[in-house]
């Protein structure tokens, strides 16, 4: 019996094995239509989702590259505007330099012109005045002695009692005043 039954049991998984072939067995049409469902599949993808993301991506690197030539470009703009800046104002420095010290100058100039000016201008003053006190003084001086020639005649008039005339007074007056001493021996 044993042995009847082994074969009873081949028999029958035989017989499962011939009429249990769906289970793990490969139907190619489902794998072919499977692969097209696939590449279909696929290509409406490729067509409506990556190529459009694809082209989003490009124009936004498109963008991103953009933006980052912009910032060099910006970059070496503000460096060599910050260059210029310094250049101009190292040159306003100079020009500023220059007119102070040319300003300087004219000051200097100016205050010596005003200097010799005002040294000539004291210079005129001080001829002036010593003309001034010159002719002053010898006209006091010629005031002081008419009133001494005429109180000295006065005086000699009262002391001689004679009366001279006008003339031989001043003369005699004028030659003593002048340092002659007094006229010797009769004139007229």
């Amino acid at each position: 019996m044993p042995a009847v039954i082994n074969l009873a049991a081949a028999a029958t998984t035989t017989a499962a094995a011939s009429t249990d072939t769906s289970g793990l067995s490969i139907n190619l049409f489902w794998v072919i239509v499977a692969a097209l469902n696939f590449v279909l599949f696929f290509a409406l993808i490729w067509s409506f989702g990556f190529r459009p993301i694809a082209n989003i991506l490009a124009e936004r690197k498109a963008r991103i590259d953009q933006g980052l030539a912009d910032a060099a470009q910006a970059r070496h703009d503000r460096d060599s505007a910050a260059a210029e800046h310094d250049q101009v104002m190292a040159d306003a420095r100079r020009e500023a330099q220059a007119l102070i010290a040319a300003a300087q100058k004219s000051a200097q100039e100016l205050r010596e012109a005003d200097i010799t000016a005002t040294r000539e201008e004291l210079g005129r003053l001080r001829e002036k005045a010593t003309a001034d006190i010159t002719a002053e003084r010898d006209r006091a001086l010629a005031d002081l002695r008419a009133q001494v020639a005429d109180m000295a005649l006065a005086a000699a008039g009262k002391v001689v009692g004679e009366s001279m005339n006008d003339a031989r007074q001043r003369r005699l007056v004028d030659e003593f005043l002048a340092g002659n001493g007094p006229a010797t021996g009769p004139r007229n």
